[in-house]
């Protein structure tokens, strides 16, 4: 899905991603500031599992990780339910795979640390099945199958821009030759991501996605319900005052 390009249906390689672009050009983010209280087992989790499917992708030939990535891939014209679920495990190259793992490390844990580890599961899977959702209604006749994590990501970064708003992200700064870390604002941070998807999901409205390229709208889609799973859960704890809420 941007998020989220392996793929397939055509002689060449086609597909949709899922994968969390670069925020802006020259910035690579590092870090959030806040220690997780607890263990994120389940953010350490899905890393794993995204990493061995991963590791299995690159055991296939290309005509059998075609055929891979239609049967597991979200595919808008033929869709199926299962799909939503193998979909989000599935990713195009190391970079697709690392830059969504790095984004889903930064601001997982601390969305874990707040949902719990079930509820973050749960929130997880639900944002993914959103984020896929929301880009088959907007690419309803495509037969190229959506891969990557990144809707569910967009999702815990969703969540994190609301429940963290005073939260900073350590992030390298490339300036021509000049290299520098510092602390953004996360609302800064996360806010410019998403201005920058909904623009592209907007631009994108009605063009043709024969060539694969970007699911701009499962980030779009999977960032709100983050978003609003995270106002949800403030309003449930009305008295927690802490530094970074």
């Amino acid at each position: 899905m941007d998020i989220f390009t392996l793929i397939i249906r055509a002689a060449a390689c086609r597909t949709q991603n899922a994968r969390v672009p670069d925020n802006t050009s020259g910035m690579f983010p590092v870090s959030d500031v806040i220690p997780s209280k607890t263990t994120p087992f389940v953010t350490v989790g899905l890393i794993a599992l995204n990493a061995v499917v991963f590791l299995y992708e690159l055991q296939l030939t290309r005509p059998e990780l075609q055929l891979f990535a239609e049967l597991y891939g979200v595919v808008p014209a033929d869709f199926s339910w299962s799909s939503v679920l193998t979909s989000m495990f599935l990713h195009e190259g190391w970079l697709h795979l690392f830059g969504n793992m790095l984004y889903l490390w930064i601001f997982g844990d601390n969305v874990e640390d707040r949902l719990g580890h079930v509820g973050y599961l749960v929130f997880y899977v639900a944002c993914g099945a959103a984020a896929a959702l929301g880009q088959v209604a907007v690419s309803a006749n495509s037969i190229i199958p959506m891969i990557g994590a990144s809707g569910a990501i967009a999702g815990v970064m969703g969540a994190y821009f609301v429940l963290y708003p005073h939260s900073r992200v350590l992030t390298v700064v490339f300036l021509i030759f000049f290299m520098d870390m510092i602390e953004i604002p996360a609302i800064f941070f996360l806010g410019i991501w998403f201005v920058k998807e909904l623009f592209s999901g907007v631009g994108s409205l009605g063009a043709s996605a024969v060539n694969g390229g970007v699911a701009v709208w499962a980030h779009v889609v999977g960032f709100a319900v983050g978003a609003l799973t995270g106002l949800f859960w403030r309003v449930r704890e009305p008295t927690r005052t802490t530094y970074w809420t």
